[in-house]
């Protein structure tokens, strides 16, 4: 639904009218809320209530979409498939195979390149695709109620291809694991933008909110407080979805250890090569179990109106070009833009990284992969509850937190960049795998709850789910073009797989600047500026109308 805002001018009682079908609200007794045009917005552009019941299926979605089967043990068995198919190159080619002391490579587009080579260019390429996907279907969950049904499609896709992988169990078939390694990357983080976006809708609409909401309408509390009450609620249900996650994917983690135990796993190379594809398997079933809930439970929250003379084949790509254009006049939100860009690039590169050393230092082996995670998920956890726990009792702002979380991240390239010249420290140990999960845990994984609540808090309330898509498509695009640059450089230094960290470290530190500089009351001075402007169609000028 299209949300009207119109400012009159006159006497004092002449305050904004915002109308939405059926929904209006006129004559507001504060004149504080004049100037608050995504305030009455938000009053008024939804029906609906979050219930407990509601929110907690949304919680227990995130169970399911853990990213155990795209993110964790599909690139594993992916790698360790590439491991097995793949040959000494000094050596005459297939002659010898690879040892754990011993180059890795094996022919892929067009040249001879190092296994870790191959897993990223892989990622990078999956990375390219999902920005694709993103800026042509992101903007359709900014209207109508489309943002569930992309949800379930990509929901129900991650499950087949997990399962598909159970056919991909031989060194053999290395090739198919490109593809499903490819779309199994690209359902899992589609279908977590779209699950993400719904969390600013679930917080405006929880009965605290709305009652805070009132009492600026009614003048007993001010507009700031309330805004600084909803980031909260917000921050509140970002990082609770984490800590619930947490919980459950230790109990998954926990069943897994039996199931490899009973495939014994540990007995052989193919005992173990098959285990890899029934956990993922696995994986894909508990993610369908816990999605149902949210496909029930969840409202269909109503959005935009299609602009005239748009297709929905047509929107994306005019509103993504619309958002950066009115990203140039939202200039905090363009900061925050490039920031997340840039340390987005950082993080989602510098994991997949430690991830290949950590593969190889370990053997592959799925029972430590496995109780390798049960540690980084006991830690994130932890570390996400203390994050919250230290915000609440301090009230601390959501920059603030993001702020010391991203000095964490910049300490992990610190540490793969010492490996670079040097066998003793740098991600070569397996006593440093597991320092580092637990360590990721603590004080990294928080960058996920934090990073995404401060896109709503520098985003036009109206298009939210069209900025979140933006973003989306910032941090695919990001993270396609890290995996290619450290695959080149990797290559280039002679196959040095901690050289990548150089970058890195360098990118992170440039990229801090950009966040020092954002202001986020100013963010929410120029986001109620757009509101009033796109209600008058002004934002839209000769491109969706």
């Amino acid at each position: 639904m299209s949300e009207k805002v119109a400012e009159r001018k006159g006497s004092p009682e002449d305050l904004p009218v915002v109308k939405e079908e059926s929904t209006v609200l006129s004559e507001l007794p504060n004149p504080d809320v004049e100037d608050s045009a995504g305030l009455t917005s938000k009053l008024a552009s939804s029906p609906y209530t979050t219930t407990r019941l509601e929110l907690w299926a949304f919680y227990v979605y995130y169970i399911g979409n853990n990213g155990l089967s795209g993110f964790n043990f599909g690139p594993s068995q992916f790698q360790n498939l590439l491991f097995l198919a793949g040959y000494d190159p000094s050596q005459p080619p297939y002659t010898a195979p690879c040892g754990a002391d011993t180059q890795c490579v094996l022919p892929y587009l067009g040249r001879i390149r190092d296994v870790n080579s191959i897993v990223l260019l892989t990622n990078g390429i999956s990375f390219a695709l999902q920005a694709a996907v993103l800026l042509m279907i992101g903007a359709w969950a900014d209207y109508g109620r489309w943002r569930p049904n992309i949800t379930i499609f990509f929901t129900i896709l991650a499950v087949a291809v997990s399962f598909a992988w159970l056919g991909v169990d031989e060194p053999s078939r290395w090739q198919a694991g490109v593809a499903l390694y490819i779309l199994g990357l690209i359902a899992y983080q589609c279908a977590l933008t779209f699950w993400t976006a719904a969390f600013p809708g679930l917080a405006r609409d929880l009965p605290e909110v709305r009652k805070s909401a009132a009492e600026v309408i009614e003048g007993t509390k001010s507009l700031q407080q309330h805004a600084h009450m909803e980031s909260i609620e917000r921050n509140r249900i970002s990082n609770v979805s984490f800590a619930v996650c947490s919980a459950g994917e230790i109990i998954i983690l926990a069943i897994m250890v039996g199931i490899l135990k009973g495939l014994h796993s540990d007995e052989s190379v193919e005992n173990n090569t098959k285990a890899f594809s029934v956990l993922i398997a696995f994986s894909g079933g508990v993610w369908l179990l816990c999605a149902l809930p949210w496909f029930f439970l969840e409202k269909r929250r109503p959005g935009l109106a299609l602009p005239p003379a748009t297709s929905l084949l047509t929107v994306g790509f005019k509103q993504t070009y619309v958002a950066f254009r009115e990203c140039m006049r939202l200039k905090q939100t363009f900061l925050y833009l490039i920031f997340y860009f840039l340390m987005g690039d950082v993080l989602n590169t510098t994991v997949t990284v430690i991830g290949t050393l950590q593969n190889s230092v370990v053997s592959y082996s799925t029972l430590e992969l496995t109780l390798l995670l049960i540690v980084g998920i006991v830690a994130q956890g932890v570390g996400i509850y203390l994050f919250w726990l230290v915000q609440k009792r301090f009230q601390i702002s959501t920059k603030a937190m993001l702020c010391f979380n991203v000095f964490w991240i910049l300490i992990l390239t610190i540490w793969g960049l010492i490996g670079v010249h040097t066998n003793k420290f740098g991600f070569h140990h397996v006593w440093e795998i597991w320092l580092y999960q637990a360590f990721y845990g603590l004080m990294v994984c928080p960058w996920y709850a934090y990073s995404q609540t401060m896109i709503s808090e520098v985003s036009p309330l109206p298009q939210m789910f069209l900025f979140f898509a933006l973003f989306s498509v910032i941090g695919k695009t990001s993270a396609f073009i890290g995996p290619l640059v450290s695959s080149a450089i990797i290559t280039a230094s002679g196959n040095n797989d901690n050289m990548p960290f150089a970058f890195l470290f360098a990118l992170g530190t440039v990229s801090t600047i950009f966040l020092y500089l954002v202001d986020v009351d100013k963010s929410r001075v120029e986001c109620e500026e757009f509101v009033a402007a796109e209600a008058q169609r002004k934002a839209f000028d000769g491109v969706v109308a």
